[in-house]
């Protein structure tokens, strides 16, 4: 489906990317590990059109989309979930989650589009009780579900999810893997997920690439990623003292 070959950006002097390159087949969920600053959000920017590639390529489903801006790439069947979610907090849940929809209004009916957002009230039954309530009360893992769903609605083929895990308490981690596991389970759901949380991930994720300094450093299938000691030491080792913490933070009784 997906294919990034030799992708290079920068930010001014800073190369961000270094000849990144992956692919991601169809159903597949796919990893994306690394520390801050390795390059995982610059990636998912430069295949989404957010931000502009100095070279490479960015390959979907046959056809180059390293030169298209994003309005077209979301056509064209990709669809990002930022890190941060970057809903509208003014407005309703209901009125965040049809905005996903916002290219289909001139090829698809009202009726249709809202047949679709009522999947997703099924799909996250908790927006459903609060779909006319303004998106900033909701909390942190909801808005995450709003993030995700109001994606959903623009019909995506890939699904790019940005940290989904950032800033939620460990049971609530939890659950918004289950609902990205049931997306690929249940609705065929591409995904290329970019997470620290690199045991979640792996847990999901079929394969997964590990990058440092802008450039893809270790490939493999999931299984494979958790049984090695570098992606112990690196990864797993300070996910569990961040877990500890989150679980201090979050209950009363530690």
């Amino acid at each position: 489906m997906l294919r990034v070959r030799n992708l290079h950006v920068y930010y001014g002097r800073i190369h961000a990317l270094r000849a990144a390159s992956l692919h991601v087949v169809d159903n597949e969920v796919v990893a994306l590990l690394g520390g801050n600053g390795s390059g995982k959000t610059t990636l998912l920017a430069a295949i989404s059109g957010v931000v502009r590639a100095a070279s490479g390529e960015v390959v979907l489903r046959g056809e180059s989309i390293v030169r298209a801006r994003p309005d077209q790439i979301v056509r064209r069947g990709i669809a990002h979930v930022p890190e941060g979610r970057h809903i509208f907090k003014p407005l309703t849940v209901e009125d965040n989650l049809m905005l996903g929809a916002y290219h289909r209004y001139a090829r698809s009916s009202r009726a249709a589009i809202r047949a679709e957002a009522e999947e997703v009230f099924r799909l996250f039954p908790v927006l459903a009780e609060r779909r006319g309530q303004a998106a900033g009360t909701l909390s942190g893992g909801e808005q995450q579900m709003l993030a995700i769903g109001r994606a959903l609605l623009s019909r995506p083929k890939l699904l790019l999810l940005d940290e989904p895990s950032m800033g939620l308490a460990p049971k609530v981690i939890r659950e918004i893997f289950d609902h990205i596991a049931r997306l690929r389970a249940e609705r065929g759901v591409t995904i290329l997920l970019v997470e620290q949380n690199a045991r979640a991930a792996l847990s999901i994720a079929d394969r997964g690439y590990v990058l440092e300094t802008g450039r893809v450093v270790l490939e493999g299938p999931a299984e494979d990623l958790l049984a090695n000691r570098e992606v112990q030491r690196a990864y797993l080792g300070r996910e569990r003292s961040r877990t500890a913490a989150a679980e201090r933070d979050t209950d009363p009784s530690v």
